[in-house]
């Protein structure tokens, strides 16, 4: 019985907020790995994914994009709600993801 070719790896999809749609969302965005994705900030990625897709981003995207980033920096797995918090409290100050006040 011969065997199958064995799939290459996708690491991202090994970080704990991964799945095929915020997969395919960091591949459009061309990250294709975790140290690629450990030099980005959420904030960024939040805003050209918004522009990419000509629509605004449900706030859930930046959580999830914060926690992947966090992982990818220090190995620590949070779930993407943990960061919802921050986000809060930076878009009641009017900081979320403006040009002048990241």
């Amino acid at each position: 019985m011969a065997s199958k070719p064995r799939k290459k790896c996708d690491e991202l999809m090994l970080l704990a907020n991964i799945g095929p749609a915020m997969r395919a969302d960091l591949s459009a965005l061309g990250i294709n790995t975790v140290s690629e994705l450990a030099r980005k900030d959420p904030d960024e990625l939040y805003l050209r994914l918004s522009a990419l897709t000509g629509c605004r981003q449900d706030p859930c995207v930046w959580d999830t994009f914060a926690a992947a980033i966090h992982q990818a920096r220090t190995g620590e797995a949070t779930s993407w709600w943990k960061w919802t918090p921050e986000r809060k409290r930076r878009q009641a100050k009017g900081e979320f993801c403006n040009r002048r006040g990241k």
